[in-house]
């Protein structure tokens, strides 16, 4: 896997020119959380082995300029590793970041009883990639575990001599999860190799909230002719302890959710604002049986909606035909609004998810931006009973905000604390999209689509009057890691078909309209413009309720 392992050297010396990183922290200090199981203990156990963050840094190497080319990326390793406790791995991240990583040391919690211990020593080490000169070395070494063993991460030297087999520890491959690829870090070519050296952010391949794979914070690195995200030469550690005990108790959950609840901004000029699903079935909304033109009110709490199935096309819910009734409903009700909340483990329970959705009656129809024209589309993009969410990531070692997930239509975007807004304490801001309700962690105007030739459709975000609290406005519908009947799902939550009809209109002919009014040098076929956006966006069929969504059981994919 690794084709690139001769000494490859700089032309120059690189240069040192911006500042290392500086440590970050939330522009508030973390409460102390209620008590209870293990949650924010700074400690996880995961079985046979006991892990915490090594969060205290030594800078190993830095390389800033290569070839006049700027790089800005540090190799770490942990300093002040607890007593009894081993280093995996060490640590690469950018430059024009905070600093805020981490990679996880480990120990045996039976360790005296075990024939094959859950760590090992490696048996030596080889050679991944170098840099030699007379001004600056820098050696990567890849972990050679004993039989039945995985290394876990990448050591870094800068010296020429292999590592003690004391810097790291392997560990027994059943206590391991595959790991795979994420973000490609660095790329560094050199005039002396004929493969270019790269380095990537690793995570485990399953990442779903069944899913039991914790990543270590450590990097992978090797030959640009790497063409598979999965990676074999080192590994993920795998959670064994079944009761997931350093997940928040309900107690928790209600203080994390009051502490961290972001306010949600609404566009000043949206007509759709959201409303509480109660205030939906109450004012009016009427569930449709296929077969049937007549439809039938809902019931306040749901009660008399089917439940499970699948979106099948037999039932679906629709505004009354009253106009009057039906406009009432569109325009929502802010002050009936809520966030529903879903809160799962992720990445093995080493993290807590807390899912936000937020329910729009409406949702409006989209504007094409070219260029500096912006041509309304008609009722592309309309649909009854939009669901939108967004997803808290909290560190279950220290309880700590990590990022927070914008779902913005098909896909989405993952932010980091340090690049968020915050409105009060630890609260940050969620812009909500004009029409479309997809979220955004900064005002100003989104598009969706090729923006690259000048085309998209306007995702506008910016504060407003309009707002929902959700540190304050929430409500808790299901947390399946607590146990059956801790949370008690609402009747509507298990409603698994369409929350709008399927609209019944010609979307190519709305396309067929819409060419006619581009200029000449940006006219597309109508096939052309079909395939710029997802297909969700021609409101084809009527959206499905939360558990109907991939991410429901998933991770949360951008």
């Amino acid at each position: 896997m690794f084709g690139c392992k001769s000494l490859l050297c700089w032309d120059s010396v690189p240069e040192f020119t911006d500042p290392d990183p500086l440590p970050f922290s939330l522009p508030s200090p973390l409460p102390q959380w209620p008590q209870g199981g293990s949650f924010a203990s700074g400690r996880i156990c995961l079985g046979e082995i006991e892990v915490l963050k090594a969060d205290k840094l030594e800078k190993v190497w830095r390389c800033t300029t290569l070839r006049g080319k700027s790089l800005g990326f540090t190799f770490y390793r942990p300093l002040e590793i607890s007593e009894g406790f081993f280093c995996l791995g060490h640590y690469c991240q950018s430059n024009d970041q905070p600093l805020r990583g981490y990679v996880l040391v480990a120990r045996e919690t039976n360790a005296s009883v075990l024939e094959f211990p859950a760590l090992e020593k490696p048996l030596g080490y080889s050679l991944i990639w170098s840099i030699d000169s007379h001004d600056e070395c820098v050696y990567f070494w890849l972990p050679n575990p004993p039989t039945g063993y995985k290394a876990m991460g990448i050591v870094v030297t800068s010296s020429p001599n292999e590592p003690e087999v004391e810097e790291v520890r392997c560990m027994r491959a059943d206590l391991t999860e595959t790991c795979e690829t994420s973000d490609l870090l660095l790329t560094i070519k050199s005039k002396y190799a004929k493969n270019v050296f790269q380095v990537w952010n690793t995570e485990p391949c399953d990442r779903g909230m069944l899913a039991r794979g914790v990543s270590v914070g450590t990097f992978f690195c090797g030959s640009a002719y790497f063409d598979s995200e999965q990676v074999v030469d080192i590994a993920c550690l795998k959670n064994l302890d079944s009761s997931l005990h350093a997940m928040p108790n309900q107690n928790q959950i209600h203080a994390l959710i009051q502490h961290y609840g972001p306010t949600v901004y609404f566009h000043p000029d949206e007509k759709y604002l959201p409303s509480s699903v109660q205030w939906f079935f109450k004012n009016g909304a009427v569930l449709y049986t296929a077969g049937s033109s007549k439809g039938k009110a809902i019931e306040y709490g749901g009660s008399n909606l089917p439940s499970g199935g699948t979106s099948d096309g037999a039932f679906w819910i629709d505004l009354p035909t009253d106009e009057d009734a039906r406009n009432n409903l569109k325009k929502g009700n802010i002050e009936s609004a809520e966030l529903y909340v879903h809160v799962k483990p992720a990445l093995g329970g080493a993290f807590t998810d807390i899912v936000m959705w937020v329910f729009c009656p409406f949702n409006g129809p989209a504007t094409l931006k070219v260029a500096l024209m912006n041509i309304e589309m008609g009722k592309v993009g309309e649909h009854v009973g939009d669901w939108e969410h967004f997803t808290l990531r909290i560190s279950n070692f220290s309880g700590e905000l990590w990022s927070v997930f914008f779902s913005q239509h098909s896909g989405g975007q993952w932010v980091n604390a340090f690049d968020l807004e915050f409105i009060k304490g630890n609260k940050p801001i969620v812009y909500s999209s004009k029409d479309g309700h997809a979220s955004f962690p900064h005002s100003g105007t989104y598009l969706q689509g090729p923006s690259k030739l000048g085309i998209g459709v306007r995702n506008d975000a910016a504060k407003s009057k309009f707002i929902v609290d959700s540190s304050i406005k929430y409500e808790v519908v299901a947390a399946e890691y607590l146990g059956e009947g801790v949370i008690t799902e609402p009747c509507w939550l298990q409603y698994m078909r369409e929350w709008g009809p399927t609209i019944v209109y010609d979307s190519r002919s709305e396309i067929d309209k819409i060419i006619d009014m581009l200029p000449l040098f940006v006219r597309f076929s109508v096939e052309n413009l079909f395939e710029l956006f997802p297909t969700e966006l021609y409101g084809e069929e009527g959206p499905t309720g939360p558990k109907e969504k991939d991410n429901w059981l998933g991770d949360e994919y951008c």
